[in-house]
């Protein structure tokens, strides 16, 4: 089954404040045969922009800074960041924006996933009706955050379960992203079936497990003495899509099965493709041509 295939645009890696910096990625993307394109924030501006390239909107953010304030243990705190981020889909609701990114990483890494679920169990239920009146899907994000907490919640499938239950919200869904879980030691085409009903948007990114690293810091310790890579903690590293563990025949068959017919966008965190944008264009288009043996 065709899928668009798209990239994932974030500050600072891809793309700078200024509306030509935008302008010209986008332009690039569409050349070289991306068609879809998930950004920071959409405002009127970058949804023309994307649009006259060519280009669809994938997912928006709403700030990573005001999500982490939705599991703050000050109440004024969480709800300030509720009602700033309502405004936020309201306004990307008003673009056209269907897709609303997120990684429930605390303000505070030392939050306790079990304080963590406790919040989202208070926080979630309005934003969630909210998001559902906005015709907005919020996507959750399964990267588990930093050392040495790894605090973010909506991860593993034994969160997940409970916070289906918890909160059952059609709204609320996950972006399904396998290097996250190959890092951790799930079965990403498993968790596919389990989930099926919730896949509501794709990161194509692949994660590789280094054994002689396991072997040296084994799965828990990073490095003390050799100087990391990016994109690492030593006993793995993510990779672009077909140079890691993913097997994306399986993957994009299981898509297949399960009816999930929205994009897949390589969001690409392989530190042999940064440094410079030619370095990373350079992954982008790797990425793209092994993509499109099983997706297009």
């Amino acid at each position: 089954m065709p899928h668009s295939i798209g990239v994932r645009l974030t500050r600072g890696i891809t793309m700078g404040n200024e509306r030509d910096t935008w302008k010209e990625w986008f332009a690039w993307m569409a050349q070289t045969g991306f068609r879809v394109v998930d950004v920071p924030e959409l405002s009127a501006e970058m949804k023309q922009d994307a649009e006259e390239a060519g280009l669809t909107i994938g997912t928006f953010d709403v700030g990573h800074v005001q999500v982490a304030r939705l599991f703050s243990k000050d109440e004024q705190k969480r709800y300030e960041a509720l009602e700033s981020i309502r405004q936020g889909i309201r306004n990307a609701a008003s673009q056209g924006g269907k897709l609303c990114f997120m990684c429930l990483k605390p303000e505070d890494p030392a939050t306790t996933r079990k304080e963590s679920f406790d919040l989202f169990k208070e926080m979630f239920p309005g934003l969630l009706a909210f998001a559902e009146q906005e015709g907005v899907a919020i996507v959750l994000e399964g990267w588990p955050g930093n050392a040495p907490y790894y605090p973010t919640i909506g991860c593993t499938p034994e969160m997940l379960r409970a916070m289906f239950e918890a909160v059952p919200s059609p709204a609320l869904q996950l972006n399904y992203d396998p290097s996250h879980l190959i890092r951790l030691g799930i079965d990403c085409v498993r968790f596919l079936r389990e989930f099926s009903g919730r896949i509501g948007h794709v990161h194509a990114k692949d994660c590789v497990i280094l054994p002689e690293n396991v072997y040296l810091y084994g799965r828990h310790q990073p490095p003390v003495f050799e100087h990391g890579i990016k994109s690492s903690e030593g006993p793995w590293r993510y990779t672009i899509p077909g140079e890691g563990q993913a097997d994306w025949a399986a993957i994009a068959f299981e898509l297949d099965l399960i009816g999930y017919r929205g994009a897949v966008t390589v969001e690409l965190e392989d530190h042999r493709y940064k440094g410079s944008v030619e370095e990373h264009r350079r992954g982008l288009v790797k990425s793209l041509q092994h993509l499109s043996r099983f997706f297009s």
